[in-house]
């Protein structure tokens, strides 16, 4: 990351905020690829799975950097779409929930 440079803006350039897209049934799952792993979020509802969200909430914080980051995607439209089929939808959240 260099001088000045946020966070959120290098994982925005490096397209690291991925939908993936599951068909035909249009599913929707969000993740960000931070600094050690990939986190699983939902930007709709500000939830993201990693520990600094968890212990901000705690402590009355309302984001981290994740979801600050998949906001930041969305609004210049420079998010990774990824399609799969339905087949691959449980395989896929298995994944998440064994990386939690």
């Amino acid at each position: 990351m260099g001088k000045g440079e946020k966070k959120t803006d290098v994982m925005v350039s490096e397209k690291r905020v991925k939908l993936h897209i599951f068909e035909p049934s249009m599913r929707q799952i969000w993740t960000v690829v931070g600094m050690g792993k990939e986190h699983w979020i939902e930007p709709d509802f500000d939830f993201c799975s990693c520990e600094g969200y968890y212990f901000g909430r705690v402590r009355g914080k309302k984001s981290c950097y994740h979801l600050e980051s998949a906001k930041l995607a969305k609004q210049e439209n420079n998010v990774e779409v990824i399609t799969f089929s339905d087949d691959e939808y449980s395989d896929f959240v298995k994944g998440i929930v064994v990386d939690l």
